[in-house]
């Protein structure tokens, strides 16, 4: 009897936990109301579980939940955050930095700042993906808006020193804004204790729904919203609340917190029983991004002497992701492999293993014994070729 497919794809997606559905559901059809609608009890009902949800968000967060903003995800809310930076910078501070490897709706946030006269200071990493503290500390001045710092990135799972760059970027007076997308219900995070101005998260990254998100905006700061034309969060994001999905992004928070270390130690030994097998099984398998500094349901690898596209089509039982110039749009590596690997970027394939919540002993299993097996094969016809 065929297997069926894997997933361990979970930084690109995963799926809604059951009982986040469950808590959804009624609000599709029973609960429909408008949470803008104060004159009847269809809305007051949908107004209380927003802001319970905010509540469950805030605590993930170690925020305050009057400083949560509900969003559609991850992307609008680093939009939101570095175009409502900018737009409430004083004249004097039109500097915006960013990591190399940060999302690309950060860098093109960044982008078009740039093209609007902003100067942008785009700050390398070292070759595990950490950020290179002495260059940001040579481009962060009293000119700087904003430091945008993923706190986790979504290829290879490397964590920032968060700590360390709010210092930093607090001392000449600027912003830090992190894009915790990946991080988020996945390792400990605290706004306040960690000095962040302003934090992204979504939903779908941690068995929540599609199409919301949110975005921690420290008490005190003003953030001219992008979205005009209602009153709905305060006035920072005009539109329509999309109240199964904050009640989804709120169920899902809880969940996540309170399983956080549990979960954190179990996909941890996964993922590392993962790398066991695979080096144990091939040689040429090098680890790219810090293992010190890491997700713990991350793996990125990279094979020797494996082209990326054969390897993934002839994987196709088991979902993942390449971060090599397996594109059949493009023959570029993707620019956080290039950020961290140079030239090796281009000649190696490299795979991405995300494991989830729903990933078992026997995934892994299947996974060091697919990878071997098929790595294997292709060395040798490439061999022969």
């Amino acid at each position: 009897m065929a297997r069926a497919p894997i997933y361990l794809d979970c930084h690109a997606t995963t799926p809604v936990d059951p009982a986040v559905l469950e808590v959804m559901l009624p609000y599709f059809t029973e609960a429909f109301g408008n949470p803008a609608s104060a004159s009847h009890a269809w809305g007051w009902k949908a107004q209380e579980a927003v802001e319970r949800a905010r509540r469950e968000v805030a605590a993930l967060l170690g925020a305050q939940a009057r400083e949560v903003v509900f969003t559609s995800g991850a992307t609008e809310s680093n939009n939101l955050a570095i175009q409502g930076a900018a737009d409430a910078a004083p004249p004097e501070r039109r500097h915006l930095a960013v990591s190399a490897i940060e999302h690309p709706s950060v860098l093109a946030a960044a982008d078009r700042l740039g093209a609007a006269g902003w100067r942008v200071s785009v700050v390398p990493v070292h070759a595990d993906g950490r950020l290179d503290m002495d260059a940001l500390a040579a481009v962060v001045d009293a000119r700087t808006a904003l430091v945008s710092v993923m706190a986790a990135n979504n290829e290879i799972g490397v964590l920032q020193p968060l700590d360390a760059i709010a210092r930093l970027a607090h001392e000449a007076g600027a912003l830090l804004h992190v894009d915790a997308a990946q991080a988020a219900a996945k390792v400990p995070i605290d706004v306040h204790a960690t000095g962040i101005d302003l934090l992204s998260v979504t939903a779908h990254k941690f068995y929540g729904p599609k199409g919301c998100g949110a975005l921690f905006v420290r008490k005190g700061l003003r953030l001219p919203p992008i979205l005009v034309g209602g009153g709905q969060e305060r006035g920072v994001r005009a539109g329509t609340l999309n109240v199964p999905g904050i009640v989804g992004l709120g169920a899902a928070s809880a969940i996540g917190r309170e399983g956080l270390a549990a979960e954190a130690a179990r996909v941890g030994a996964l993922r590392d029983r993962l790398l066991e097998g695979l080096q144990s099984r091939l040689d040429g398998v090098t680890v790219n991004g810090s293992m010190a500094h890491r997700l713990p349901h991350n793996l990125h690898v990279s094979f020797a002497g494996v082209d990326g596209a054969q390897l993934l089509v002839s994987i196709s039982d088991i979902a993942v992701s390449s971060g090599s110039a397996c594109c059949s749009a493009s023959a570029t590596p993707s620019h956080v492999l290039a950020a961290i690997m140079g030239e090796r970027a281009m000649t190696d394939a490299s795979i991405r293993f995300g494991l989830g919540r729903f990933t078992g002993v026997e995934d892994v299993e299947y996974a060091i014994e697919r990878f071997a097996t098929v790595v294997g094969h292709l060395r040798r016809v490439g061999a022969v070729g």
